[in-house]
């Protein structure tokens, strides 16, 4: 998958690094992947929340920090839409970021 872009998730580990190491692995495997459907997601990333609008919610560091990314299956593309604390994901629309 091609992913759009790492800024974000670098700009979110430089405030909490206790997500660095999580937010690079979760970078690798979804580079590496090869996404068709929302089931591909799921059958590696078995907690992930899958949202209307291609949205998909994958939980960090044990669920403390989430990503929302809004996924193009035919072109192989994620787009980052989101990174934050539990917290602030609870204030946001993650079907329409």
């Amino acid at each position: 998958m091609r992913i759009i872009s790492k800024k974000p998730l670098r700009v979110f580990w430089e405030q909490h690094a206790d997500a660095e190491q999580a937010l690079k692995a979760w970078y690798q495997d979804a580079k590496q992947a090869e996404w068709k459907s929302p089931q591909d997601i799921r059958n590696v990333y078995a907690t992930a929340s899958i949202l209307a609008n291609n949205r998909v919610v994958f939980n960090i560091r044990g669920n403390k920090y989430r990503l929302i990314a809004a996924v193009n299956y035919a072109f192989a593309i994620v787009y980052i839409r989101f990174i934050g604390t539990h917290s602030e994901y609870n204030e946001i629309d993650a079907e329409n970021i």
